[in-house]
């Protein structure tokens, strides 16, 4: 089944959710910032998206600027950065079997359907 990882308070992240729902997908939503991620659920998803833990971390969240801005982390730390600060993490994912993708722009989720 189809996932999204949905922030409600965010626009690009309820565009998302209702293209699914325009599209007629079956999809399961997953609040990751009521909801943390593990570990291996954040690895896992990265693998999907095919890219670094770094690509997947909003920068210009306080949280980053203020904590990790321009420390020399490795992967691993910057997965436990996402994880402990959910918010740092890119939205919305929307993830399809091996897949995911960022739903930015909105229509690239398509993609994956």
């Amino acid at each position: 089944m189809i996932q999204i990882l949905h922030n409600p308070r965010c626009t690009k992240s309820r565009q998302g959710l209702a293209l699914l729902e325009d599209e007629g997908q079956a999809f399961e939503v997953i609040k990751y910032l009521d909801d943390k991620l593990t570990k291996a659920d954040l690895t896992s998803i990265i693998t999907k998206l095919g890219m670094s833990p770094i690509e997947l971390v909003r920068k210009n969240e306080a949280i980053w600027k203020s904590d990790y801005k321009g420390k020399n982390l490795d992967d691993a730390q910057i997965i436990e950065a996402m994880i402990e600060h959910p918010k740092l993490i890119e939205r919305p994912i929307v993830i399809n079997k091996n897949k995911a993708i960022i739903g930015r722009p909105t229509e690239a989720i398509k993609t994956i359907l």
